[in-house]
């Protein structure tokens, strides 16, 4: 494949934003298996968000000639206090379900890496400290911010460390190719700008969308770009069970939340259920079905999703049909994720000790 065919694959949706094109020309020209990382924050369950849009763009990657790697940030996921704070529960739900999780979307024969793993070699913490030593705590303090806190959510002395281990995996890893939604990008940047302060080769960013939840969107005042603020507040989001869809959940429960997204008639922008269609129906088929009674105009078969932009904006599609076309889509979509979880229904159950822990802290 040439150099400029793996940089359409890179650069196709759901990316957003590739920093830089030219660097990536330039990576693909002198490397034949670049090597590529996304890091996840070990929390919650894995929705369409933050597994789909990830795992659709991995097989792009790995079809440009790019070795990729999941890195299960376990000790990121302990700073910020998730589930319960309890780091062996962190990294028991990082080694099966959320490697499991990868794996049912497809992602079966690629490299998987443990934060509390590679923090076992000391260096990895005097690469940590060099960082470090070279950003300031304000700019430590604003890249934080686009993560979803505010400057004043941050009180903890580990939580400024944050943004530093996560360059540190960046170029500890030998990674060149940093991968994240938008969310995550200005720590990207931070790598990127220090990279020459400390001896080590900028790397290519790239950001994918965030997949809006299934409510209406909302600006939370996070980011002084308000399409960026827009964006990350309005995102698909595990605390929010009943505006997510989760890689596991059954078809009943996802034609349930689809049924009750927000769809505005005729409203194309900021539209939830629009954009599962663009972003996930149909970068997995060619069409779309709409299935309608007779005298509402019969069934239907959208070609594109530019086309299904104009029949909506029309009026020519009621918003209930296109949440249950979109519904069956994603069921077949999820279908061998869901088949998986009911085959390893203990997988799931991690979670329950979770809330149990949470609630009372002297149980397990």
């Amino acid at each position: 494949m040439d150099t400029e065919s793996k940089i359409e694959l890179v650069a196709r949706p759901p990316i957003r934003e590739v920093v830089t094109i030219e660097d990536l020309r330039n990576l693909f020209e002198t490397e034949e298996h670049p090597k590529h990382y996304i890091g996840y924050e070990v929390s919650g369950m894995i929705h369409l968000g933050s597994g789909y849009m990830a795992a659709c763009k991995i097989k792009d990657l790995i079809q440009a000639g790019v070795k990729p790697t999941i890195f299960f940030a376990d000790y990121h996921a302990w700073i910020n206090g998730k589930l319960g704070g309890d780091l062996d529960i962190i990294k028991k739900v990082a080694k099966t379900y959320y490697q499991k999780a990868f794996e049912s979307l497809g992602l079966k024969d690629i490299n998987y890496v443990f934060a509390s793993d590679l923090y076992e070699d000391l260096s990895y913490w005097t690469e940590a400290i060099s960082i470090a030593n070279n950003v300031t705590i304000k700019r430590v303090m604003r890249t934080l911010a686009i993560m979803g806190r505010q400057e004043v959510d941050v009180n903890k002395v580990a939580q400024l460390m944050y943004t530093p281990m996560q360059v540190a995996d960046i170029f500890f890893m030998d990674v060149q190719i940093a991968h994240s939604g938008m969310d995550q990008r200005k720590a990207h940047m931070v790598a990127r700008e220090v990279a020459p302060k400390i001896g080590e080769e900028k790397p290519v960013a790239i950001h994918h969308g965030l997949l809006m939840g299934l409510t209406s969107p909302r600006r939370a005042g996070y980011e002084e770009d308000e399409l960026l603020d827009l964006e990350i507040s309005s995102k698909m989001s595990k605390s929010a069970p009943n505006t997510c869809i989760f890689i596991h959940d059954s078809s009943e429960t996802i034609m349930e939340k689809m049924k009750k997204a927000h769809c505005p008639q005729k409203e194309i922008v900021n539209n939830p259920v629009l954009e599962h269609c663009k972003y996930i129906v149909f970068n997995e088929q060619d069409s779309l079905k709409i299935e309608r009674p007779a005298k509402y105009g019969g069934d239907l078969e959208i070609q594109s999703f530019k086309e299904l932009e104009e029949v909506y904006r029309m009026g020519d599609l009621h918003p209930l049909d296109l949440k249950i076309a979109c519904a069956k889509s994603l069921i077949e979509v999820l279908a061998p994720s869901r088949a998986y979880f009911e085959s390893h229904p203990e997988l799931l159950d991690i979670f329950k000790v979770v809330e149990i822990t949470k609630s009372d802290p002297k149980q397990t």
